[in-house]
Formats: C-alpha cells, structure tokens, sequence
C-alpha cells in the first residue's frame, strides 16, 4: 500500500474535474450525441475571453495559475482569504482573476480530519446509493445541494463527479462512484456535475482514467486494449462529460497501458481534446505529477497539491522549459487559456464570492439527503412478507452496527463531518488511510427512528459484540434488525468480501433465534451472504447519509417504499470476480520488506506492476453473461413491496433503436420502478442501452419510450477510429434487471458509423 505523508494528513483530497464541453470536430462520420448548440457557443464565447485575459498576463502570472497549494496554516491573513481544504491557487486582482478555493465534494463539503474546526455540511449517502436510484434528477439535486454549501462556505472548485467504473467488488473507492455500468455512471455523474455548477462554481470529473483498485494506486500500471476502454471507462467518462459539461478534468494517480495518466498524450490530448471537443483544463490528482515537459506537452494543465509531488514541476522548471522551447510558450498559453475557460464558463469569475460565510438552510439539504437515501436503498429479500413490519409489532430488537446512535459513513477524502457530529469516531492507528481517514458514524440512529415510527412497540438495542447475547435478546422479540457494517475507505482497498468481526456468525445465531429476523446493510459495496438463505429479509442500506437513520425506518415501516436497484453486481463468492483479490499486494510487500532492511542512506528501486483488465469491456453484469456465472445479485436488481409487469413491447429498428412498452403497477401500493433495456448484438454479452424510474400509483399504467444510445449498441472500430454499428439482427430486452430476459425481441439495424 502506499502510505500518506503524515504531515500531509490533507493530501487525500484528490477527486477530479472538467469542463464545458465544446463543439466537436465531426470527421466525415455521423455525430454522437452532443451538448446543446447554445453549450458549444458559450464555451467558445468563454474561451475567447481566456485567451484575451492571457494575452495580457506577464509569465509569472501565467505560471500563477498552472500550479496549485495546500493554503498554509498562518496567522497573516487578516482577510480571511486561506481557507484550510483542498487547495488554492491565488489570484491575480489587476486582471479580475479570483483566489480558487478547492474542496473535495463527492459526497458533502469535506472537512475529513475537521481542519476546519467546527465546520460542518450535509452528507448525501454514498455515490452508488445514489446510483442505485437511477435517476439523474436525484443526482442533480444532491450536487445542486452540494454546490449551494461549497459556495456559502466560500469555495468555487469543488473535486467532485467521481465517475471510474466499479471492476472489482473489493475496490476501497467503489462508495464513492456510481457502479459498473458506463451509461448509467456517466448519466448520473453528469447530472451531479450540472448540479454542483448550477451555483455558478466548478465541479470536476475524476479520476481520468483506469483508476480502479486502491492497492498500489500510485504505482501501478492498467492494461487494456484501446476499443475495450472506449467502450467501458472512457464512455462514462465521456457520457459524464457532455451532459454535465464540468469545467476540469481530474486525471489519475495510475499509469494507463505505460504512461502516467497525467502524462498520457492519448489520454488527455488524443482522446479528451481532439476526440471529444473538450476546452476545460486537465488538473492532476494530489500527489499525481511526475515530470514538467513530457506532462506539460501531453495535456496537463495544472499541477494541484504540488507539496504532494516529489517537486514544482509547473514552477521554476516549467518556467524554464519554456524558455528553453522544451515547452512551446503557445503551450503555457493553452494551459491558463483552458483554466480561464472553465472559470469563465461557469461564472467564477464574474460571481463574486461572498465576503464571510452564508447561513445554510441545513434542515432544508438534509432533505435533499433522505429523499436520496430512501431511493436508493435496496430490497434484496423479502421471504414471506416479512417487511414492511407490521404495526402490531410489539417486541422489536435492533442488534449491532452502533444502531443506537448513527449509521456508518466510508472513509478518505469524500468524507464529510456532517451536521449533528460524529456520535462513533475511530482513528485509524495503521495503514495507508491512517493519516487522513477515521471510522465514522453520522448521527442519525435508527434506533431513535424505529421508535417514532413504533411509539407503542417496545424497541430495544443491544450492541451485537456477543452472539449468545444477541440471540438471547432476538429470540424474545417479534422482529429482530440486525445492523451489519462494512468501512471502506480511499487508499486500502478491503481484505475481504465477507462482513468483518464475525458478523456472519451474529447473523447466523441471531436467525436461528428468531425466524423473523432482517438484516440491514450499511456497506460499501458487495458482500457475501453465507446465511442468507436462514433469514427472510435484506436490505442493502450502503453508507445512507446525514438522515440514513430516518431513511432507514422509512423503507422498513412501509412509510415508504423500496425502489432501489443495484448499480453493481453482488457476486456469490469471490471467485466469480475477474480478479478475487487485490492485484499488487505481493509486489508492494516485497518492496515494503526490501526498503526495511535496506543500508541506511542507499536508494531502493521504487516498485511497480501490471493490471491487466481481462474483462476488457465486459465489466460487471457483461463478465457475468459472458463467463456464465450466477452472482447472488445481478446488477439492477431490486424488489418493492409492489409488484410490476412489463406489456406490449415494440421495437422499431433502422437508423436508431427505439424501444417501448407499457410498465404496470399490479400491486396494492403506489411505488416507482425502473424498467431497463438491454441490447446484445451476436455472442456478446447484452449492454444496458437505456433505463427510466418510473412512479405509478396502485394499476397504474405508463408507457415507456426508450431511444438506445448509439454508442452501447455500437463497438469501437480502431481501424476507423470510431463507433461501428454493424446491420443485422440485434437481441432486445425491457429487464428488472441484467439477468432478465422474459420480454424480448430481435430488432434489425441499418449500419451506421459515428466520430470517436
């Protein structure tokens, strides 16, 4: 693993970023889906005002904004400009440049180990709670919400939109994006960044790009064939982009098939500028540069926490390079041009930040959290109707988890001390989250919340560290909940798919105990399920945010009803997973032992290693289809306490998939459902092309139209370059999930081409 610098306990806030998208250059090729007109005018309005403003700036100014701090920690600052977070580049007044006030944001305003004393945000639940919602209306809400507080709080770049592809279920960061799926992750990132930069600030997208495991993150390098990462990272990626329009771009600590990600020409100038148009700028990851003119010349615009870096290499040596031609200065000119522009386009520069702090409507944005919460959560099981319970439940025992007093929040630099303070707080006393990330709870209890909900039942707690005791407690009770938490964090990637701390073996006396027995899930992706067949109900909950408590009793009271679904695969064992372990830590042990019995004074090798990506583009549900294998849970899946029925498909072929059908609520409850088209083209795995949440009341009817987006029909053609929709039969299906396939279809498609 690799270890923070202790005194750098910040140096964690690294997350990604953006921009305004601009009008792509269309080769002879049919266009993809692009931002609106009017978006490609605005950025190119914003841009010639950057290159005015860079026109008028001295070296030294332009070298200014090209290289970002931690702001210092001193006394002198009567203005109270330095604001101790993210990062600060300072400003430039004479030019109306402003200070930049960087936070990390994914999921609230960070203030991880309280730098900030006394600071306080709303903390949404985590990004895949947010995306088993799938609804991008949610996720803009949770940014605008975001946005709101980071600009009161007097920041104007927020590190947000967290949009890497979920490939292992045992990665550390998977609580922090939005699942395997790259349509899906990129529809609701881009959402959430369209938020946050609705208050006029920047939000990023991040980590660009293959950032997928923790272990050896700074070192590692990621091997994949170029089509199969158009298809799978760089979609969301792209997807992300152009409907959110975020004004940075974050790469990446990895390598990516032999060169840094932040010194990746295909990357960042191939890809990301001549492909897709795009006039934000390129900031690196905190602690992610590793040479002035190789960085400089492929794309990287900004070095961000350079006291993370090994050295400045955007001060001096970048000065330097430039006047020895190393650096073209058309090239320095570029980078501040692309930084103005996405300041411009999102009005930093012209929204003047206000003087102190604003008040927030806190109670307002906790809302905001719950209704994410509430649709997010999942119903995995519901044997014999067992949820909602009953009001005529007297006796009610709610076991582990520190349900008494909050609901678990993961870890590193997305975490967010949230209003109503942390109830459990635990530092970390090893590893490589040690020096930025403390387990912790938000101060929401269920405990407290069952009992509003259930003022005449008897509801108890006991906190679960003895099974005999536990099982003692649930056997006198009409229901017994027993909390189960798994902490990830930024930095560790988990040891393990199974709960920690003999959790199943909790779980297993408490059922055996009482057969009414539900398990809720506070995790920060998949776990394994050993004595899921002895227990009638699940929920997975995942780290639920500021009001997970009140959420929580919410869906288990019926209050309201369970629609969430799984934006990841839950596998049945680890095996099924391309990689059952975290690729690297043999590497890195070897390397950690070597430098331990080192001569004092001489230099060891640093160390580095290969992932190679097997499942290419077939990530998540597609590696599922393709080896065969059944997970415990396939990605989409989500039960309700009403039933829905898919009718009357039709599909229309041609030029464009279009797909309709009518969704039904056959129950006796009003609740929202999610109908799912997926499409496959000969032997490959299907892909999901299109997906809609639905609300219906009680024999409802509403037909669904969904338009498949081009680009997961189509395969990436390397030989064009671009997307290739080749003629023929295509297999359709309207899904509850991945594993579905009850109401399909065969739709015939014209060959059509599209730009990169």
């Amino acid at each position: 693993m690799i270890d923070r610098p202790r005194g750098f306990a910040i140096a964690i806030l690294l997350l990604g970023a953006a921009m305004p998208l601009a009008a792509q250059q269309a080769p002879a090729l049919a266009p993809t889906p692009a931002a609106a007109a009017t978006s490609a005018a605005d950025a190119s309005e914003a841009r010639a005002r950057a290159l005015a403003i860079v026109a008028e700036m001295t070296l030294d100014e332009k070298l200014l904004l090209v290289h970002g701090l931690f702001p210092p920690k001193t006394k002198a600052d009567p203005h109270g400009e330095l604001i101790q977070s993210a990062g600060h580049v300072p400003p430039i007044p004479r030019l109306g440049i402003p200070i930049v006030r960087e936070s990390d944001a994914s999921l609230g305003v960070a203030n991880q180990i309280e730098q900030r004393k006394g600071d306080t945000a709303t903390a949404l639940p985590s990004g895949l709670a947010t995306a088993a919602t799938f609804d991008p209306e949610i996720a803009r809400a949770g940014g605008a919400m975001i946005g709101a507080e980071a600009r009161a709080k007097r920041f104007n770049v927020l590190l947000a939109g967290g949009v890497n592809l979920t490939r292992d279920p045992w990665n550390g960061r998977n609580f922090e994006y939005l699942g395997e799926d790259p349509l899906l992750a990129g529809r609701m990132a881009g959402a959430a960044i369209a938020g946050v930069q609705s208050n006029r600030i920047v939000s990023t997208v991040k980590h660009f790009a293959l950032n997928a495991q923790e272990t050896g993150r700074m070192v590692l390098d990621a091997r994949i064939d170029e089509a199969a990462l158009r298809e799978s990272d760089l979609l969301a990626f792209e997807i992300a982009i152009e409907t959110g329009r975020p004004g940075s771009v974050m790469c990446a600590y990895n390598k990516v098939n032999g060169d840094w990600a932040c010194e990746n020409p295909h990357l960042l100038t191939d890809v990301l500028r001549k492909d897709w148009g795009y006039e934000g700028w390129v900031m690196s990851d905190w602690g992610g540069v590793h040479s002035t003119v190789k960085a400089a010349n492929a794309g990287l615009d900004q070095q961000s926490g350079q006291e993370l870096d090994h050295a400045m290499y955007f001060g001096a040596p970048l000065a330097q390079a430039v006047a020895s031609g190393k650096v073209p200065m058309a090239r320095l000119d570029d980078m501040v041009a692309r930084i103005l522009t996405g300041l411009i386009a999102n009005g930093v520069l012209d929204a003047l930040m206000p003087e102190a702090a604003q008040p927030i409507d806190y109670d307002a944005h906790a809302d905001v959290a719950q209704r994410d919460a509430e649709a997010g959560i999942v119903l995995l099981r519901n044997e014999g109707g067992v949820l909602p319970l009953a009001a005529t439940a007297k006796r009610i025992v709610l076991i582990g988890g520190h349900a008494d007093v909050g609901v678990l929040s993961g870890g590193g630099s997305s975490q967010v001390r949230s209003v109503g303070g942390a109830p459990v707080e635990i530092p970390l006393t090893e590893g490589a989250a040690a020096s930025f990330a403390r387990v912790t709870w938000h101060a929401s209890s269920p405990l407290k919340a069952i009992r509003a909900m259930a003022p005449e039942a008897e509801v108890t707690y006991v906190d679960g560290t003895d099974p005999v005791a536990a099982a003692k407690a649930a056997a006198g009770a009409d229901v017994a909940i027993v909390f189960a938490t798994q902490w990830t964090t930024e930095a560790e990637d988990a040891d393990s798919l199974s709960l920690p701390h003999d959790q199943d073996a909790l779980i297993a006396a408490v059922a055996k105990a009482n057969r009414d027995t539900v398990v809720v899930l506070e995790t920060g992706g998949p776990v394994l399920m050993p004595w899921l067949d002895k227990v009638p109900a699940v929920i997975e909950a995942w780290y639920p945010g500021q009001r997970g408590g009140e959420a929580i009793a919410n869906i288990l009271f019926g209050a309201v009803n369970p629609s969430g679904h799984l934006p990841i695969t839950f596998p049945a064992a680890a095996s099924q997973a391309p990689r059952p372990m975290p690729v690297g830590r043999d590497v890195l042990a070897g390397a950690a032992e070597a430098a331990a019995n080192a001569d004092a004074g001489s230099a060891v090798s640093p160390v580095s290693f290969k992932v190679d990506y097997i499942e290419g583009s077939d990530v998540g549900y597609r590696w599922y289809e393709k080896t065969r294998r059944t997970p415990a849970f396939p990605f989409g899946y989500g039960l309700s306490y009403s039933d829905f029925a898919y009718r009357n498909l039709k599909v229309t072929g041609g030029a464009t998939l279009t797909v309709s059908v009518d969704v039904t609520n056959t129950g006796a409850k009003a609740g929202a459902d999610v109908p799912q088209l997926y499409v496959g083209h000969g032997d490959t795995p299907m892909r999901l092309a299109g997906f809609r949440r639905v609300t219906l009341g009680p024999g409802e009817t509403q037909r669904v139209v969904f338009v498949a987006e081009p680009r997961v029909v189509a395969d990436y053609d390397v030989a064009l370059p671009g997307w290739r929709i080749a003629g023929g039969a295509y297999r359709v299906a309207v899904s509850h999930d991945a594993a579905d396939r009850s109401l399909s279809a065969i739709a015939t498609l014209t060959p059509r081409i599209m730009r990169p």
